[in-house]
């Protein structure tokens, strides 16, 4: 008989392992949990969740409860025969009500116990990590800290963003999370205790933490703006020869060899830092799309510019 499988997930980072999940022999999967639809865009027009919108498509049963603590989506659950939970980016905490006589897992966009928290995949390539993956876990009362199930683990690229991170672990944890959700209801999973003293935060990023250091490293520069992309993106200013500064944001870019003044940029789209240079792949000035910094550049015929930028109030893009 198939096991009972509610999916819990709002962001876009679920829906990999969901479709996996309704095509997996042995489960069923009669409901689709999911944040309420939003106003979004200049119509402030409701619109559902990535997953809501994923599950329409799929013609799944979705409810989109404001808590689903609330007694009486518990009953739902209960009514469901729900035996298990498959949680990922759902975004409430599952009270012990909820949890109550079935089993659960979350996928989590990092190496447990680092970054735990709202934004562990952006952290991971703002610290420039050497090593960076998923990791599936029990729910437990603490954020992120329950038992690990599996960990999978890769390496970031070069000039590889927050956004391209992202989907790349969404398809990485794939397997691990279906090979837990199947360990969990047949009783054969066992997880593993994480090392508290090993924990750091995954702070939630904000609009104010749209800047760089250009007086430090090139590694440093260049894991901080990929970090930052797509959002919030990487606030500065430019200065072309014989124009007033304009706003610009750096979105992807990579270290490279070359001496240059702080904040110097050359015709090629590399820019100095205190030590070495980042090549700028994508920028984007206001109402522009994101392009290599050399294509502004000529563009603009500017033969060289200045690139300023400190942590300040954000620049409307």
């Amino acid at each position: 008989m198939s096991a009972r499988v509610a999916l819990l997930g709002s962001g876009a980072f679920a829906i990999p392992s969901f479709s996996a999940l309704v095509t997996t022999p042995g489960i069923e999967v009669p409901l689709v949990v999911t944040q309420p639809d939003r106003p979004a865009g200049r119509g402030r027009v409701l619109e559902p969740t990535p997953v809501g919108a994923w599950a329409a498509g799929e013609g799944l049963r979705a409810i989109k409860p404001e808590d689903i603590n609330a007694p009486e989506w518990i009953e739902l659950l209960e009514r469901e025969r729900i035996a298990a939970l498959a949680v990922i980016a759902f975004g409430q905490k599952l009270s012990p009500a909820v949890l109550e006589g079935r089993v659960a897992c979350n996928l989590h966009g990092s190496l447990l116990p680092r970054w735990r928290g709202a934004a562990p995949i952006q952290r991971s390539v703002m610290a420039g990590d050497d090593e960076v993956g998923v990791t599936v876990i029990s729910i437990a009362p603490r954020m992120d800290a329950g038992l690990v199930y599996a960990r999978v683990a890769t390496t970031i690229g070069a000039s590889e963003t927050s956004g391209d991170l992202h989907d790349r672990l969404a398809q990485l944890g794939v397997p691990a999370m279906v090979d837990a959700v199947q360990g969990l209801v047949a009783g054969t999973a066992h997880g593993a205790v994480q090392d508290e003293s090993l924990a750091t935060r995954a702070r939630k990023l904000s609009r104010a933490d749209a800047w760089v250091d250009l007086h430090g490293t090139a590694r440093a520069a260049c894991a901080r703006i990929n970090g930052l992309s797509p959002w919030p993106g990487t606030d500065c200013m430019i200065t072309g020869e014989g124009h007033e500064p304009m706003p610009i944001k750096l979105l992807r870019c990579r270290a490279v060899d070359a001496s240059l003044p702080v904040g110097s940029v050359a015709t090629s789209g590399v820019v100095g830092c205190g030590e070495g240079a980042i090549d700028v792949l994508e920028a984007q000035l206001p109402g522009g799309k994101p392009m290599p910094l050399a294509d502004l550049m000529r563009g603009r015929r500017w033969s060289r510019a200045t690139l300023v930028s400190e942590p300040h109030a954000p620049t409307a893009h």
